[in-house]
């Protein structure tokens, strides 16, 4: 069964939280957070340096990696239909069944919805450039 931690201490105001089966991403004034099955991931926005458009390779069937480490495993699916982005932040904090721990210069690559994309950048300060 996939159940989500439940997210503690969300900083800022709750803006706009979208969840699926596999995944959650959650909106405040001051943070982002990802939510997996066992595992939360805060980013704050001011630790956000650049979001761009991820496209897997053409043709490919939808992915998914295993990765198992000292800090744990982690299984990341990528799914058709959905656009995907790749956050690149200076650093997030994990919530996990094990404790909490920081991450220093992290990448993600994320289905974020188009009004999340908005409130992550509206909130956020981020800029588009074309």
């Amino acid at each position: 069964m996939n159940e989500f931690i439940k997210i503690k201490g969300l900083e800022g105001d709750l803006k706009i939280s979208h969840k699926k089966r596999d995944f959650g991403l959650t909106v405040s004034t001051k943070e982002l957070v990802f939510q997996k099955p066992h595992a939360n991931y805060h980013i704050k926005l001011e630790d956000i340096i650049s979001i761009l458009p991820y496209e897997p390779p053409s043709g490919v069937r939808p992915i998914t990696f295993q990765k198992s480490g000292a800090s744990g495993s982690e299984t990341v699916s990528m799914h058709s239909g959905m656009p995907h982005y790749r956050l690149y932040v200076k650093e997030a904090t994990v919530h996990n069944r094990s404790g909490i721990f920081q991450l220093d210069g992290a990448q993600f690559v994320l289905p974020i919805l188009r009004d999340l994309l908005l409130a992550i950048s509206q909130y956020g300060g981020l800029k588009s450039f074309t």
